[in-house]
């Protein structure tokens, strides 16, 4: 995909992964709406690409792990650029070991982002995409989407559901001009 001048969204985009796709894609030309609940490493990404190209990008302090987060980062978004054409569902939360040392709490906030955020996200932009006849998902959900990491059970099963999302996405939209991929 041409990022030039595309409308970009990525989540937890404060550090590690999210931060390199924020800056690898400011340098193909995009335009990005930045979304992570941490000010401070939000903040220093949006700095460095502000820098370097004032007036494209736009950021949300935002908790994806709820349906109304979700929401007011698309239409956010939206206000930011006019429309999303990649949506880069990063967010995630590394949380909970085996099941008998897991709080429910830990279970609900893993499912929330790992999961739950990638269907919220998906709900709000795909009237949308429908009508203009294209849009990008991409998801990150870890080498624990196809295998399981051991000792971590929240995050292995959440993955696992991000990657079955991404899937059922690729194969019910695929054919209206909804691309997905899955990190």
């Amino acid at each position: 995909m041409d990022l030039n001048a595309k409308n970009v969204v990525v989540t937890g985009a404060g550090s590690g992964i999210g931060a390199a796709l924020a800056r690898r894609f400011s340098r193909a030309g995009a335009n990005l709406t930045l979304a992570d609940r941490d000010a401070t490493g939000l903040g220093e990404v949006v700095a460095s690409i502000e820098a370097a190209r004032p007036g494209t990008v736009h950021s949300v302090l935002v908790d994806v792990g709820t349906e109304h987060g979700n929401k007011s980062l698309v239409e956010s978004a939206r206000d930011a650029f006019g429309g999303v054409d990649l949506f880069f569902a990063n967010a995630g939360v590394a949380i909970g070991t085996d099941l008998a040392a897991t709080d429910e709490h830990v279970w609900h906030v893993a499912l929330d982002v790992n999961f739950h955020a990638h269907r919220w996200a998906a709900k709000h932009l795909l009237p949308e995409w429908l009508e203009r006849g294209e849009g990008y998902f991409v998801s990150t959900a870890s080498a624990a989407g196809l295998l399981s990491q051991i000792g971590a059970a929240p995050y292995t099963v959440t993955k696992h559901a991000a990657v079955a999302f991404a899937e059922w996405l690729a194969i019910t939209y695929g054919d209206r001009g909804i691309k997905v991929s899955c990190l």
